[in-house]
């Protein structure tokens, strides 16, 4: 079983930034692909970011085109735990951060809280 608990979120002027934190607990971390999606109010739950694991500590980054260079995604393997950097911030990342695992590569089925994160103009 995992744990996912993530911290970093709040309400930040527009352009500013925040870092989102996700603390995972339980079974492997270094071998497991983590991401984070955003659900917006009234809409569905979206992609933002992944560190997919391709083995032997290697991952590789994606990221949704909506925030591609302004978020940054990144993992602390020795603590569990996966960031991410958000930079820039729009009114229309205004939204829950949710943080995920996918531990089995059978898709992400472990899933945090989540965090509000607020931006206001």
């Amino acid at each position: 079983q995992v744990q996912l608990v993530e911290s970093g979120g709040g309400l930040v002027q527009t352009g500013g930034s925040l870092r989102l934190s996700c603390a995972a607990s339980g079974g492997t971390f270094s071998s497991y692909s983590m991401a984070w999606f955003r659900q917006a109010p009234g809409k569905e739950r979206e992609f933002v970011a992944a560190l997919t694991w391709a083995g032997r500590n290697t991952y590789y980054a994606e990221y949704a085109d909506s925030v591609k260079g302004r978020f940054t995604i990144s993992r602390d393997n020795a603590k569990s735990t996966v960031y991410l950097q958000m930079n820039s911030l729009k009114s229309e990342d205004t939204a829950v951060y949710y943080c995920a695992a996918n531990t089995a590569r059978t898709g992400y089925n472990y899933w945090g809280q989540g965090t509000q994160v607020t931006v206001s103009s």
